[in-house]
């Protein structure tokens, strides 16, 4: 029963980080582009 539990738990946290990936990738290149932007003006 505890098995399956930590199974569980540790399927959540590993798509939670996954999603949180999947969303401040494109951030992070927005941001870097921007910076990137800035710096050749």
């Amino acid at each position: 029963m505890t098995h399956t539990q930590d199974v569980t738990a540790a399927r959540e946290t590993y798509e939670g980080f996954i999603r949180l990936i999947k969303i401040s990738t494109p951030v992070i290149a927005v941001l870097a582009a921007f910076v990137v932007y800035l710096i050749s003006r």
